[in-house]
């Protein structure tokens, strides 16, 4: 079970480590520990994602639940199902990963989070608890072919509940367009890269009758991923909208990851704008609506995030990297947005959950608003020469950290912290190296003023990570 259970959802091979008979306990203990009178379930494009939702309703079923299938649906639209019916949600995806995985992302009513610290260690506490003695934590074990029901959690079935099924669509884009104004735009061209993934499902309803020229690329839903992975934070699966966009001589390009929860962002040069300018010129947008308000953003965006809030009369509040994070700051503070280097982006106004397409709609009407090219508009809000994030497997983690902190702390004007892995300072740069949750990673990301000082810190701080 722990290969599965992640640090915020449930993700691993199907059928191998997660197959239609789990995801049925996981559905009864979802049920359990949210005590959920009704839950919500939607599913990507992957061949085995309508079973694996299924057999998560019939879980929730026999606990007593009731289930409302939404079948076909982005993330973002789960979390706006569970958000404007207030029951908690279930989405089966595993984004960005390849086809031969599926998994769960869980919310409570509300499209509030759950991660380990939320109740998904409690919800596999109890899959576990339900699992034969003796067998071994893998699917195939915890029943001999029938379904589970109440009797696979060793209980005696009470009240059933009721199973209904419902479109949403339509109410999720109306529900977008209603957050942001794009009647008055300027025509522009856009080319939108659907990795064949659920983009293909959401844009052209939100999109509709908007002033755009959309050019689809890969619309088609197709959970094998045929033409490219549908991760857009691998520059190798930007290289076809790329260069579409500059064929078509298109105003911009966007890039949505499997389950469409994520946007990426390419100007009319071909050139990927960073998700950290994004995140600074939608707080701007979001600080002007609502004055004075909070923005969070967390450790590895770039200063420009800070500095943009703070000169839009903003409050900026710095968490680590994470949604169950952002979310929990963003309640805790009542932000009005928040925004990931990772190309995530919340809003206080989709029940603090992030969603790419809300973020998408802010870029259109911001370069839709103006006579400029996006290069130039989104220019003050990136400001900082920045590494993205590089990844070193490593035998020894806290070692590797070590050595970083012993090879920097002595230095005049450091500043050293460890909010999220460790992250070392001064006025003129910064760098911050975290280890994975999952993995026998690190995780090095670097800013500085200038291209050569970040690059000479980079290759200096990989130099003592990969020893």
């Amino acid at each position: 079970m722990a290969q599965i259970v992640k640090a915020y959802d449930v993700r691993g091979v199907y059928p191998d480590q997660l197959d239609d008979r789990l995801a049925e306990l996981f559905g009864a203990a979802f049920a359990e520990v949210t005590a959920a009178r009704a839950i919500v379930v939607g599913h990507d494009m992957r061949p085995s994602s309508p079973a694996l939702a299924a057999a998560f309703a019939r879980g929730a079923l026999a606990r007593g639940a009731d289930a409302t299938l939404i079948g076909l649906c982005s993330t973002d639209q789960l979390y706006f199902a569970s958000g404007n019916m207030n029951v908690p949600g279930a989405m089966f995806t595993a984004s960005h990963n390849p086809a031969r995985y599926n998994g769960i992302k869980m919310c409570r009513a509300g499209a509030a989070p759950v991660g380990r610290d939320t109740g998904l260690a409690e919800i596999r506490a109890l899959v576990e608890s339900w699992l034969p003695p003796g067998a071994p934590e893998a699917p195939g074990t915890a029943a001999t072919g029938e379904t589970l029901g109440a009797a696979g959690t060793g209980e005696t079935p009470g009240t059933v509940g009721t199973l209904a099924q419902r479109d949403t669509l339509e109410d999720y884009a109306a529900y977008l367009l209603s957050l942001v104004d794009l009647s008055a735009i300027r025509p522009l061209k856009v080319v939108v890269d659907a990795g064949n993934g659920m983009g293909g499902h959401t844009v052209p309803t939100v999109f509709a009758g908007l002033p755009l020229d959309v050019v689809p690329l890969y619309f088609e839903l197709d959970g094998t991923f045929p033409n490219h992975e549908a991760n857009p934070l691998d520059p190798k699966n930007l290289v076809d909208l790329q260069a579409r966009v500059l064929a078509e001589g298109a105003d911009l390009g966007l890039a949505f990851d499997g389950d469409a929860d994520r946007c990426f962002v390419v100007d009319e040069r071909g050139r990927g704008v960073s998700p950290s300018a994004i995140t600074a010129l939608v707080a701007a947008r979001e600080l002007a609506k609502h004055p004075g308000s909070t923005v969070i953003h967390n450790l590895i965006t770039s200063r420009s995030v800070p500095e943009v809030v703070r000169e839009n009369g903003g409050t900026p509040v710095r968490t680590r990297v994470g949604h169950s994070f952002i979310k929990q700051e963003m309640a805790t503070t009542g932000a009005v947005f928040g925004g990931e280097h990772s190309a995530h982006y919340y809003f206080r106004d989709f029940w603090n959950a992030d969603t790419g397409m809300l973020a998408a709609l802010h870029v259109l009407a911001a370069l839709g608003g103006q006579d400029g090219p996006l290069s130039e508009l989104v220019s003050s809000y990136d400001r900082y020469a920045g590494s993205g994030e590089i990844n070193s497997t490593v035998d020894d983690q806290e070692a590797r950290m070590a050595a970083v902190r012993a090879a920097f702390a002595p230095r005049d004007g450091v500043t050293l912290d460890d909010l999220d892995g460790l992250t070392v300072a001064t006025e003129e740069w910064w760098l911050n190296v975290r280890p994975s949750n999952t993995e026998p990673l690190l995780r090095l990301n670097v800013e500085a003023r200038d291209e050569e000082t970040m690059a000479s810190l980079r290759d200096e701080a990989l130099a003592l990570i990969r020893g």
